[in-house]
């Protein structure tokens, strides 16, 4: 998610298209990045298609569908220490 938020009407659009997000189930992950559980790549095509139909007409929004194991292997650190893995769902969608 790179949405521009140097105007009155871009941060409006972003604060829109983030309300549009975590309606649609996504929570977010880090800084720009949401991520969205989906039962299977059916499912994931559906909440993308949506997400991108109500993306601002500025900046970029990407669509990243990984499986269980491919979320399973994501390593957290946190200064040096490293963070235990969340527990992996079945399907997410990252952009």
């Amino acid at each position: 998610l790179d949405l521009p938020t140097d105007t009155r009407p871009a941060r409006r659009a972003y604060a829109q298209f983030r309300k549009h997000l975590l309606e649609d189930g996504f929570t977010m992950m880090q800084y720009s990045v949401y991520a969205r559980h989906c039962a299977n790549i059916e499912n994931a095509d559906i909440h993308m298609k949506r997400m991108g139909d109500l993306a601002p007409p500025e900046g970029e929004v990407r669509f990243l569908a990984i499986t269980d194991r491919q979320f399973g292997r994501i390593r957290v650190f946190v200064g040096k220490k490293r963070q235990p893995t969340p527990a992996s769902p079945s399907q997410l969608e990252f952009f």
